[in-house]
């Protein structure tokens, strides 16, 4: 009796001993899926911090740019030094870096997420109608031919080639030129 009581003792021991061992098995797997859980939420908010840099740097970009169009404006012999487009007066070439910079306001707006698709579609209308932008659109078609073809910017530029197309065609249908909202690309 004594011996099987040793036994069950024992016995019992090692179950208490396995327990012991299950129960900090399970603690540790929670502990781990827990910290596992907040790596995942680390990593979605790096993520997110991430993309908010690359919207604050194309932001502080865009004022850098502005910023040497407005200095264009206001003095013609930095428009001279700047620009690549030849037999304008001073005056249009002024309305030409505007349209640019209408157009890269717009593009930015859509780029950091302040508009959607069919927003800046919305705008690009009004802007096409525009007989300086139509003029700067054409004069810089060059500059657009060397966008990588999958770039935000190259799929927004055929978007406005077509706008432009299709006014041309029928200008009384202004506001519905272009492409559809589905044709839209991802910012």
């Amino acid at each position: 009796m004594a011996t099987q009581n040793r036994v069950a003792r024992s016995i019992g021991s090692a179950a208490l001993a396995g327990l012991g061992l299950m129960r900090a098995f399970f603690a540790r797997g929670a502990r781990r899926r827990r910290g596992e859980e907040i790596l995942v939420e680390l990593l979605q908010q790096l993520k997110l911090m991430t993309e908010e840099i690359h919207r604050a740097n194309l932001i502080q970009q865009y004022r850098l740019t502005v910023d040497q169009m407005d200095r264009m404006v206001d003095d013609p012999s930095l428009a001279d030094a700047a620009s690549t487009l030849s037999g304008l007066s001073e005056g249009r070439r002024r309305q030409m870096i505007f349209a640019n910079r209408q157009y890269g306001n717009l593009l930015l707006a859509y780029r950091v997420g302040v508009c959607g698709w069919d927003e800046l579609i919305g705008h690009l209308r009004v802007l096409c109608r525009n007989e300086a932008f139509a003029e700067y659109w054409d004069r810089t078609v060059e500059h657009r031919r060397s966008l990588p073809e999958d770039s935000t910017e190259a799929r927004v530029g055929a978007a406005v080639d077509v706008m432009l197309e299709e006014l041309a065609d029928d200008p009384d249908q202004w506001w519905v030129v272009g492409p559809s909202s589905s044709t839209g690309p991802t910012p």
